[in-house]
C-alpha cells in the first residue's frame, strides 16, 4: 500500500511526465487504490498521459475500472466517450450487474453503447438484459445494436428473441438475419422462413442468403415453391442458396418437372453478375445441365484470365466435364476465341478415358480437331493424346510425326511412340529427329530410342559412335551405357579417352550405373583421376563418393590437393558422409584453406567423421572471431557429441 500511496501521490503532480510515469507504474503494480484517478486521467487533452491511463485500466481491469469508466459514456468529448467504450469492451464482463443495469438508463445512447459492449463480454448473462432490449427497447438504434450484440456474442440462448424480432421494422431486421446466421440455430429456420412471406426485396435477399450459410434442409421446399413468384434476382439467390444447402448431386433426386424447372432458373442465373450465384448455377447445372448449360458455362470460362482466375477456372473445367462430351464444346473447341478452346481442351482431357484410341467420342474429338485448330490448341490437344494415347490410335500419331514441324509437338509424339508405346516401326522417323533444331527435341527422340532398344537400334548407336561430330559421339555414348554397359563396354572404354570432355563424362557415368552389380568399371574410372578436365575429375570424385568402397578412400583423400576446389568439395563431402578417420589429419591441415566455403566443408566433415583429433580441431575453431566459423564448429562439435551417448 506504501507503494500504491506512492503513485496516487505521483498522479497528483503538475508536471505531466511524472503523472504519465505513475500512471504508468500503478497499471504494472496493480494499484486498484489508483483506478479513480486513472479513469479521470482519461478526460485529460495530453494524449501520452491518456495512453498510460488507458493501459493501465486494462491491466487492473475489476469492477472497480469497470464503475469508474462508465460514468464517462456521458463525457461530452466524443474520444472520451470511445476511449471508455474501448476499455468496457475489454474488461466491461468483470462485472455484469453494472452493465445490465444501465441497459434501461434514460438516455438512448447509454443504452446503445451498454448494448455493444455487453456484446464483447462473451458471457451468457448478456443474452437475457439484450433479448429485452431487443423486444422492448423503443429506440430503433437501441434495438439494432442489442441484435448486432447477440450476433457477436453467438449464444444459441439468444435464437429466440431473435426469431421473435425477424418481425420488427427493416433496420432491425438486417442485424437480426446477421444475428440468426452467425449463431445457425435450427430454431430459425421457420422464422426466417416466415418472414419471407412479408419481406421486402432486400430483406427476402438477406433471409434467403442466411437460409443457404444455415444449410438446413427444411428451407428447400419453401424456396422452391417461392421461386415462380419471384423477380429475377431474388430467384437467382434462391438458386444460389438451394445449390448451397443441397449440393450439385442432390438436384438429381427432385422430382423430373422440378429438375427440369429448376434447370431452368440455374440457366438464367448463370448471367447474374454476381460471382457466387454463377459458380453455384455451374456447380447445380454440373449435375442437372445439358446442352445450353454447356454453352453457358463455356461463355464464362472463355471470359476469365488463365493465371487470375486460376483456382475458379479449374472449377469450371471440372463441372464442364461433369456435364460430358456436347456440341458446345466441340463448338468451342473449333472456334476462334482461343481461351475458350484451351478450355475446352482441358475439359474434354477430363473426360477422356486412360487409354485413349480412335473408337472413343471424346479421343475422336480431339483427333479431329488437331488438324483444325492453331498451333497453341494442337500443342495442349497432342499433350492430352500423349498421355492417354494406346497403340490403336497410332497411325493419328505417325502421320503427326510425319506432317508436324513444330518441336512441342513432335516431343508429344516421340514420347508416345517411343516411351509410352515403344513400337519399332517408328525409328527410321525418329532416329533424323536426334539431329532437330533444339535440344529437348533431340532429347526426346533419344529417350524414345532408348525406350524401343532392339538390335536396329543399338546398331544404328554403334554406328553413330563412329562419327565425326561430338554430339552424334555423346548420343551414341549415353544410349549405349543406357542399353547395356556390359554389352558395350568396348565402345564405353573407347569413350572416356575421347577428346571431348563431355563424352568422358557421360561414358564414367555410364560405365559406374552399374556398381552395385559388378567391379569391372573401377580402373576404368579410376584412371580419369586426374584427367585434364576439371569436370571429369568432379565427375569421378562424385561417383566414389555414391559408389563407395573403402578402397576408395585414399583417391579421395589425394583428391583433397586437386587445384579445382569444388573436387576439393565433392571429395571432401564423400569423405564426411562415408566417415573416413583417415582423412581427418589432411582435413585438419586444410582448415588454413582461403577459400571460407572449403573451410565450412571440412568442418562440417569433421563432424560426420568424428574422433579426438576432429573434436579438438573443432574446438580450438570456437575461439575465432568469426562467427560463421564459430556457429558451424559448434553444430560440428554437437554432433560428435551426441554420437557418444
Amino acid at each position: 500500500m506504501a507503494e500504491c500511496s506512492e503513485y496516487l501521490s505521483l498522479l497528483k503532480s503538475d508536471d505531466k511526465e511524472i503523472v504519465r510515469e505513475g500512471a504508468f507504474r500503478a497499471g504494472e503494480e496493480n494499484c486498484v487504490a489508483a483506478v479513480g484517478l486513472l479513469a479521470e486521467l482519461l478526460q485529460t487533452n495530453h494524449l501520452g498521459v491518456q495512453e498510460a491511463a488507458d493501459s493501465s485500466l486494462r491491466k487492473i481491469g475489476g469492477s472497480e475500472t469497470v464503475q469508474a469508466v462508465l460514468p464517462l459514456l456521458r463525457s461530452d468529448e466524443a474520444p472520451v466517450r470511445n476511449l471508455s467504450m474501448d476499455i468496457l469492451r475489454e474488461v466491461g464482463g468483470q462485472d455484469m450487474p453494472s452493465l445490465i443495469a444501465l441497459i434501461h438508463d434514460g438516455d438512448p445512447d447509454i443504452r446503445i453503447f451498454v448494448a455493444d459492449i455487453l456484446g464483447s463480454t462473451d458471457n451468457v448473462m448478456a443474452v437475457e438484459p439484450l433479448c429485452d432490449a431487443l423486444l422492448r427497447d423503443p429506440e430503433v438504434n437501441v434495438r439494432y445494436q442489442a441484435a448486432v450484440s447477440l450476433g457477436e456474442l453467438g449464444k444459441p440462448e439468444a435464437a429466440p428473441c431473435l426469431n421473435k424480432a425477424i418481425e420488427d421494422e427493416e433496420w432491425v431486421q438486417y442485424s437480426v438475419i446477421e444475428a440468426l446466421t452467425k449463431i445457425g440455430h435450427s430454431s430459425s429456420v421457420g422464422a426466417l422462413i416466415k418472414a419471407l412471406d412479408h419481406a421486402s426485396d432486400l430483406v427476402a435477399s438477406m433471409i434467403i442468403d442466411s437460409l443457404g450459410e444455415l444449410g438446413d434442409i427444411k428451407a428447400v421446399t419453401m424456396l422452391l415453391r417461392r421461386m415462380d413468384e419471384s423477380p429475377t434476382a431474388l430467384r437467382n439467390k434462391i438458386v444460389k442458396a438451394v445449390v448451397k444447402i443441397l449440393g450439385g448431386k442432390s438436384l438429381t433426386l427432385l422430382k423430373a418437372d422440378e429438375r427440369e424447372r429448376f434447370r431452368e432458373y440455374l440457366l438464367v442465373a448463370l448471367k447474374d453478375e454476381d460471382e457466387e450465384i454463377q459458380d453455384a448455377a455451374i456447380h447445380g447445372l454440373a449435375h442437372v445441365g445439358g446442352e445450353d448449360a454447356s454453352k453457358g458455362i463455356l461463355r464464362i470460362a472463355g471470359a476469365l484470365d488463365q493465371d487470375r482466375d486460376q483456382e475458379r477456372l479449374g472449377t469450371i473445367i471440372g463441372c464442364l466435364a461433369e456435364i460430358g462430351l456436347t456440341e458446345a464444346l466441340k463448338s468451342g473447341l473449333l472456334g476462334d476465341d482461343q481461351a475458350t478452346a484451351h478450355v475446352a481442351v482441358q475439359s474434354l482431357s477430363m473426360i477422356t478415358p486412360a487409354s485413349c484410341d480412335n473408337e472413343h467420342a471424346v479421343c475422336n474429338v480431339l483427333m479431329e480437331a488437331f488438324w483444325k485448330v492453331g498451333l497453341p490448341i494442337q500443342r495442349q490437344i497432342i499433350s492430352v493424346a500423349a498421355e492417354r494415347g494406346s497403340e490403336q490410335a497410332k497411325d493419328f500419331f505417325i502421320k503427326v510425326l510425319d506432317e508436324h514441324t513444330d518441336g512441342t509437338v513432335l516431343k508429344s509424339v516421340v514420347y508416345l511412340l517411343g516411351e509410352k508405346l515403344r513400337l519399332s516401326e517408328v525409328v527410321d522417323r525418329i532416329f533424323p529427329l536426334l539431329d532437330h533444331q533444339y535440344d529437348d527435341v533431340k532429347e526426346a527422340a533419344l529417350e524414345a530410342c532408348i525406350a524401343i532398344d532392339g538390335p536396329e537400334v543399338r546398331e544404328r548407336f554403334i554406328s553413330m559412335f563412329a562419327s565425326d561430330e561430338p554430339i552424334h559421339r555423346l548420343m551414341a555414348v549415353y544410349a549405349l551405357g543406357k542399353l547395356g554397359v556390359s554389352q558395350n563396354m568396348d565402345i564405353l572404354t573407347r569413350a572416356i579417352e575421347d577428346a571431348v570432355p563431355d563424352i568422358r563424362k557421360v561414358a564414367i557415368e555410364a560405365l559406374a550405373s552399374e556398381c552395385d552389380i559388378s567391379d569391372a568399371w573401377q580402373p576404368l574410372v579410376l584412371s580419369k583421376l586426374n584427367d585434364e578436365s576439371k569436370d571429369v575429375r568432379l565427375t569421378v570424385i562424385e561417383i566414389l563418393g555414391q559408389c563407395f568402397v573403402e578402397g576408395f578412400i585414399p583417391h579421395l583423400v589425394a583428391a583433397l590437393d586437386d587445384a579445382d576446389d569444388w573436387v576439393k568439395i565433392r571429395a571432401i563431402d564423400a569423405l564426411g558422409e562415408h566417415a573416413a578417420a583417415q582423412a581427418v589429419p589432411k582435413l585438419i591441415e586444410m582448415l588454413e584453406n582461403p577459400n571460407r566455403f572449403v573451410v565450412m566443408k571440412i568442418i562440417e566433415a569433421l563432424g560426420n567423421i568424428g574422433g579426438t583429433s576432429a573434436f579438438r580441431a573443432l574446438l580450438e575453431i570456437t575461439n575465432s572471431d568469426e562467427y560463421e566459423l564459430v556457429n558451424a564448429a559448434e553444430e560440428s562439435i554437437a554432433k560428435i557429441q551426441e554420437a557418444q551417448e
